[in-house]
């Protein structure tokens, strides 16, 4: 473990963008620091979509290759009207995104694809991670940051901060205004394959819309689980990650889907949940040697799948930057935030805009389920290329 060096990047937060930022940094021989708060990570979590914006960029880190065993490739997502699982459009996935932007898109489960990245940062001796350490009180000059972790005085090249939405050093140091709640919930689930109904069980990402809810579910773990996310308006907010759900909360926010649907709703027996929250667009996320990533920077909400996906861009545009930039940390975090803020405030107003199209009700819902069937799913998919097809300056 020991102290940083006056050369670390001190990264506060250890989740994917944490250490996909730390693995980033260390295949440019950038040495760094990675403090978390928490004294072990959380055994839970469920599915995280990567599309090839994403997963693109593991393979630039070399843990494809560890992932994939854990990884579903759904040959595409199917979109159905909730109430009567009538078929809306078929976006084509697998081989044939593959193909278009030279990636794949998996889907995992978070706890796989956060498990892979530690095991690899725990492999790179330019790379040091502490627990159950907050970091706090930071300083910083035109030469270095200074910080006190754990009752420790650290000192280091720059601050990432990639602690969450609700980060204390977005809310020290850019801006006070804590997350608004969206009134939404969101509930997961994990099941095995053989348990779900016989006609849920294809190689596909289903998406169902009703109007003030929908349902997604995927393969994970290699096909042989499926991850089921429950989105619902909800008035009753939470800062908590994986909130208790009562018994019967999903049956209740469900009860105008189909029967099929909610035969598989009907088989977990562990259900978590979480309220959803945003922020403002920011304006800077970055200040002198301090920068923001991830839900610390810009939640976005999942109505596009990209939250985890836009942290792990953050973390590879980042670490460009401070190579690039060489000693003049200034001007890489400078070059970062010019980079990002256009690109995430893109991604969050799509999510948004996507999660108003999928809770539609009456007259709006039909002219949307027109519309998706006359476009058709190549078309709709096609409409992507700004986000799948990305890659990071230089890359």
């Amino acid at each position: 473990m020991g102290g940083a060096g006056p050369g670390d990047v001190l990264i506060a937060g250890g989740g994917i963008g944490g250490l996909t930022l730390a693995l980033s940094l260390a295949k440019r021989g950038i040495p760094c620091h990675v403090f978390e708060q928490r004294e072990s990570f959380p055994d839970e979590g469920a599915g995280i979509q990567i599309g090839p914006n994403g997963t693109r960029i593991l393979t630039e880190l070399d843990i494809t290759d560890a992932l994939r065993p854990m990884a579903g490739v759904p040959h595409n997502l199917r979109v159905l009207d909730g109430e009567t699982a009538r078929q809306l459009a078929e976006l084509p996935l697998g081989h044939t995104l593959a193909e278009r932007h030279g990636a794949p898109y998996w889907v995992t489960h978070r706890r796989d694809l956060h498990g892979t990245l530690l095991a690899a940062a725990l492999r790179e001796p330019s790379i040091r991670i502490t627990m159950a350490t907050a970091v706090s009180n930071l300083r910083q000059d035109a030469e270095a940051v200074a910080i006190d972790a754990g009752g420790t005085h650290l000192e280091g090249r720059a601050l990432v901060a990639a602690d969450g939405i609700w980060s204390k050093l977005r809310t020290a140091h850019f801006d006070p205004t804590p997350p608004h709640f969206e009134k939404k919930s969101a509930a997961r689930a994990v099941i095995s394959r053989t348990d779900a109904p016989s006609g849920l069980r294809a190689n596909a990402t289903m998406a169902w819309l009703a109007p003030g809810a929908h349902v997604v579910h995927y393969p994970i773990r290699g096909g042989r689980e499926i991850a089921i996310i429950v989105i619902v308006s909800e008035d009753a907010e939470s800062r908590d990650w994986s909130t208790d759900v009562v018994p019967g909360w999903v049956a209740e926010h469900t009860r105008g889907f189909h029967t099929s649907l909610q035969q598989l709703l009907s088989v977990p027996t562990d259900w978590r949940k979480w309220s959803l929250h945003t922020l403002p667009p920011p304006k800077r996320i970055a200040d002198g040697r301090l920068a923001l990533l991830g839900d610390a920077a810009h939640p976005v909400l999942p109505f596009l799948a990209q939250g985890g996906v836009m942290a792990i861009e953050d973390a590879a545009v980042l670490a460009r930057e401070i190579a690039a930039a060489g000693h003049d940390i200034r001007e890489a975090f400078a070059r970062y935030q010019q980079n990002r803020i256009p690109r995430v405030s893109k991604v969050a107003a799509s999510s948004r805009r996507n999660g108003e199209i999928y809770h539609m009700g009456g007259a709006m819902a039909v002219a949307r389920n027109l519309s998706m069937r006359a476009l058709g799913g190549r078309r709709i998919i096609e409409g992507y290329d700004w986000l799948y097809g990305w890659r990071p300056p230089g890359g």
